[in-house]
């Protein structure tokens, strides 16, 4: 088969220039040509997937900053903010009469709360209340005024508050009691509702608790005994105030704020990070002050060495000079002194050796004259 082509070849381009000429240059542009094709693509490749990359890496970001931001609004909501309400059933207790069909004495409860832990948090202040479930009867319609009295103590037993308050149903007159049952009678046929009312008792407005004394128990008494009621519910609702309030009555205002405040303070950081730990040149520069620093303190510290040393070797050569000027005195004249400079320039550094052939210069001329 290749022997057949190259035959063919042959007979079309027996001298092998439209090989040369023709054939090669074309396949070399068209090599040229994928070459290049293929490298851009490989380069938009990796720019697609770098693109892609951090396209990733921001949409990660934003994500982990929005969840951060909510998880730590959700988390100081909980904190700051305590339980709204706690009720808690009354079981009243009286001793009966055999003769009347009234209690022979006044109806009292004991309301657990907790035990020993703290259910309501220290500063905030609470409201309770008592809850009467009164039915219409004419027992009740001519029973008036009574009294509600409540106890709160702590685990020890201990009394940590005491109040009473009066309490009386709602009046209404027979016409207004006979049109609305005439307009309700369905509802109180089909048992939908009920001819009762009910009687709330605030017996604390703002009751506060206190840390080393939490509430653990409530002591209930209505002071009457010809009052008929179905069910008694003790109600601890939280009264707040301030930033509490706001985030209570406007939750949803509250948490948008909130977060949006969460959410530039966490991006102002996470900005400032980047840009300071993308950079590292500043942490060069840190190096290089460091390095200069240590170095003129220790050039310092040689200083005062070098200057104590010198002053000590000059000292010594002082003591020298005064000695031998004993001897050089004798010699007289100018030859004398230039003898005191050459032995001083001798043990100095190598700087005098310059100045000691100025000297004798000087020497060889004074001798010529």
């Amino acid at each position: 088969m290749n022997f057949l082509l190259r035959f063919i070849v042959f007979c079309f381009d027996p001298l092998g220039l439209g090989r040369r000429f023709l054939v090669r240059p074309a396949l070399n542009v068209g090599w040229n040509v994928y070459d290049r094709v293929r490298s851009k693509a490989d380069e938009k490749v990796g720019t697609v997937r770098e693109l892609v990359l951090r396209l990733g890496l921001i949409a990660f970001a934003v994500v982990l900053i929005i969840w951060l931001a909510v998880f730590m609004y959700a988390a100081f909501y909980y904190i700051y903010m305590p339980a709204i309400s706690h009720t808690r059933p009354v079981h009243m207790q009286f001793k009966t009469c055999l003769e009347t069909s009234t209690p022979c004495t006044f109806p009292h409860a004991h309301v657990s709360l907790t035990k020993k832990q703290q259910l309501l948090m220290v500063g905030q202040a609470y409201k309770v209340i008592v809850n009467i479930d009164m039915p219409e009867s004419p027992q009740n319609l001519e029973l008036g005024m009574f009294m509600v009295c409540a106890e709160m103590r702590d685990y020890d037993s201990l009394l940590r508050g005491h109040s009473c308050r009066s309490a009386m149903m709602r009046y209404r007159s027979p016409l207004i009691r006979m049109i609305s049952t005439w307009a309700l009678s369905p509802l109180y046929v089909l048992g939908w509702k009920e001819e009762f009312q009910q009687v709330p008792v605030e017996i604390f407005s703002r009751y506060l608790e206190e840390r080393q004394h939490p509430i653990t128990d409530v002591y209930v008494e209505i002071q009457s005994q010809k009052i008929q009621f179905y069910t008694v519910t003790l109600h601890i609702v939280a009264d707040f105030t301030g930033l509490r309030y706001i985030m209570f009555n406007w939750p949803v205002l509250s948490a948008i704020v909130a977060i949006s405040t969460n959410l530039f303070f966490i991006l102002v950081v996470f900005l400032l990070s980047w840009y300071h730990w993308s950079d590292a040149s500043w942490l060069h520069s840190l190096q290089i002050k460091y390095a200069r620093l240590t170095n003129t303190l220790q050039s310092g510290a040689g200083s005062v060495i070098l200057s104590s040393t010198s002053t000590s070797s000059l000292r010594d050569d002082d003591l020298l000079s005064l000695d031998e000027k004993s001897d050089i005195d004798d010699v007289g004249g100018g030859d004398a002194d230039d003898l005191m400079v050459e032995k001083s320039l001798d043990k100095h550094s190598q700087h005098g050796r310059d100045a000691k052939d100025a000297l004798r210069q000087r020497k060889t001329k004074r001798t010529d004259k």
